[in-house]
């Protein structure tokens, strides 16, 4: 008889705690990495993370959690990674075990601001990770759904078609369907640059543009999707799959989308600083600007990708929210 394949969640907030009841649906035992021992100390008493989810009750004895990485990343054959883009360089830094024979999982949402990497990228440079044993996670999904188990779905990229079904099976229940593809850096781009999207649409209704622009916003978004990730690796690919084209939508129209929410609080006024401070939860959407910004800067041009560079001049150059969009507007058909 078999070892059954061992999996281990890094991270504590909203997608990670969706991504643990998702597990539990499936494996007698789940690993699960947190930093904060306040969370883990409150999830072992009282069944039920504090700060995110705290709706979603779990068995406690399916759980093996910890607050040292080096622990869990040892424990675990499958290492789901949902640690916020910004924070995640510095845990990877406590890491000293091997684990390049391992499946590596991205669920981040967003690219390594450090280094400018896809996460996968950071992987296979930085600690050897073979690509064949990488893995995406995309939606269309919000953690809150999952919580309330509501059909939602699932896609898991890998370049071994064999991991990702594996992957696939681990996380599929009656509530949550699962496909795969392989095209991890298409679609580790694509859950990037949604919540960029998500961010405008959100800076948009803030500013009191209603259904009829944000739907011209997403049509344009998608195709803005498609130059930019054709740009970085050319393969054949859907746009209009749920990968890409579902995970802008939700993202861009959700009001569970924490990017479109800091959007709106930008576009209402807020300062970049008050609606970080405001929300309790990270907005990917901000650190990815940069980073997709940065690119466009290195390698093409700037007025083929309106919608980013919009986006990065309200969040980095302090430009007026209003005046910006009047300009974007124009651009757009």
């Amino acid at each position: 008889m078999s070892t059954p394949i061992k999996y281990a969640v890094f991270g504590s907030g909203s997608w990670a705690t969706a991504i643990v009841k998702m597990l539990c649906e499936n494996l007698d035992e789940v690993g699960w990495y947190m930093r904060s021992v306040y969370i883990k100390e409150h999830l072992l008493k009282e069944q039920h993370n504090p700060s995110y989810l705290s709706s979603v009750e779990f068995n406690t004895s399916q759980l093996k959690i910890s607050n040292d990485i080096n622990e869990m990343a040892t424990y675990a054959d499958v290492l789901i990674f949902v640690i916020p883009s910004a924070f995640i360089h510095d845990e990877l830094l406590k890491l000293n075990v091997d684990f390049k024979d391992k499946i590596i999982v991205s669920a981040v949402k967003g690219i390594m601001p450090e280094t400018g990497k896809l996460v996968g990228e950071h992987f296979h440079d930085i600690y050897g990770v073979s690509y064949e044993n990488i893995a995406v996670i995309s939606g269309p999904c919000h953690a809150e759904e999952v919580a309330l188990e509501r059909l939602s779905y699932l896609t898991i990229a890998c370049a071994d078609e064999t991991k990702a079904a594996q992957i696939a099976k681990a996380l599929a229940s009656n509530y949550i369907k699962t496909s795969t593809s392989d095209d991890v850096i298409g679609i580790e781009y694509a859950v990037m640059l949604k919540n960029i999207y998500a961010i405008a649409a959100g800076i948009a209704h803030g500013l009191g543009y209603g259904d009829n622009f944000q739907s011209v916003l997403m049509s344009n978004a998608i195709r803005e999707m498609k130059r930019f990730i054709k740009k970085r690796h050319k393969m054949k690919r859907n746009i209009n799959d749920s990968a890409y084209l579902g995970d802008l939508l939700v993202t861009g129209y959700s009001l569970f989308s924490r990017n479109r929410m800091f959007g709106n609080m930008i576009g209402k006024g807020y300062t970049v600083k008050s609606a970080q401070m405001e929300m309790n939860m990270v907005a990917e959407g901000y650190y990815a600007t940069k980073s997709a910004y940065d690119l466009i800067e290195k390698n093409e041009r700037k007025d083929k990708l309106p919608i980013i560079t919009a986006t990065y001049a309200i969040l980095y150059e302090g430009k007026d929210p209003k005046r910006i969009f009047q300009k974007l507007t124009e651009k757009l058909d």
